[in-house]
């Protein structure tokens, strides 16, 4: 399907913005959200001065720097705000692999929020990896939770016979992901509103979710994951995911874990569902230690650290067979 002739024009703008700052070689790596705050603080109360400033700093910044033509657009279609006198975007882009994704603005405040950082770029290595390790034909594959639509969009370009669908429950979300859709050029992706799987029917050859796993008081849709640590969506996804697996296909779960007393409290509730002969499974730790400020809030007290974890269950087929694996990162 074509993307462009799905979206409307406050949408259709963003495309084109999109498209200017990819003619003129726009690049941005969005940090981890303490990194950028750390780095706004050394230019607060300056003006921004260059498109990083505006759309990837999301620094407040004079009218003036933006054409008129394009600062108009912009303002109607509400991608624009007011701040002190000066203009903000409501959107960040940013760079991945020869890409550009738009998603929400810094500080990722509002409930609707859709998020994009270091687990979108770790969340998106481990596609490509598992993409490249599997001869396993993808002819439907599934992004639970698409956010800006990474993953979709990875197995898209990666795999154009297939039937990519990107779900999310956030509108916002989808608004978005549509966007960098047309954008990336990708015709193969579908767009549709699920709380999980939910509400989409069939079998999948390739299941990927990159889940919020944080415990948010403000239950942020793109962070908060639920129950006492935020691991109840995530185990959600596993039990939803593992019998719409087609013979040979797999899930790709990356996720945060809070480790507790020297114990992983998700993979210990995660084994006894994959005990399963219909099964097999790795399970490995890719990062020890990722916000580590979180460790400060309330009802982290008994945590000793937050690691980031990549599941990968495969659906036993002809002449697989199964083994179970399990790593964990030092």
């Amino acid at each position: 399907m074509n993307q462009e002739d799905q979206l409307g024009a406050a949408d259709l703008v963003l495309l084109q913005l999109g498209r200017r700052l990819q003619a003129d070689g726009y690049q941005f790596i969005t940090p981890t959200p303490l990194t950028h705050q750390r780095v706004n603080d050394r230019w607060a109360g300056q003006s921004a001065k260059t498109l990083r400033d505006v759309f990837g700093w999301s620094r407040p910044f004079e009218p003036g720097l933006l054409s008129a033509d394009e600062q108009r657009q912009l303002q109607q279609a509400d991608i624009l705000e007011d701040s002190h006198g000066r203009l903000k975007s409501r959107v960040r882009w940013s760079s991945l692999d020869n890409l550009l994704f738009v998603h929400s603005g810094f500080p990722t405040d509002a409930a609707d929020s859709v998020f994009f950082g270091p687990d979108t770029y770790r969340f998106a290595q481990l596609i490509h990896a598992r993409l490249q390790q599997t001869f396993t034909p993808i002819r439907r594959a599934v992004d639970i939770g698409c956010g800006a639509g990474v993953g979709a969009i990875v197995i898209a370009r990666a795999r154009r016979e297939a039937e990519v669908l990107a779900v999310d429950i956030n509108p916002a979300a989808l608004r978005l992901t549509a966007v960098n859709a047309a954008l990336a050029q990708v015709t193969n992706v579908s767009i549709e509103a699920s709380d999980v799987l939910q509400d989409v029917d069939g079998n999948f050859d390739l299941i990927v979710a990159n889940p919020p796993y944080m415990a948010d008081p403000a239950e942020r849709a793109y962070r908060h994951g639920g129950g006492a640590f935020g691991a109840q969506l995530s185990m959600r996804i596993v039990e939803q995911a593992l019998y719409r697996l087609a013979p040979g296909g797999s899930l790709v779960l990356y996720t945060g874990v809070a480790m507790i007393d020297g114990r992983d409290p998700f993979l210990e509730a995660l084994a006894p569902r994959l005990e399963s002969a219909m099964f097999s499974w790795t399970y490995r730790e890719l990062d020890p230690d990722v916000f580590g400020e979180e460790l400060l809030t309330p009802g982290y007290q008994q945590v000793e650290r937050i690691a980031v974890v990549a599941l990968i269950v495969t659906r036993i087929g002809p002449g697989i067979e199964g083994r179970v694996e399990s790593a964990s990162g030092g």
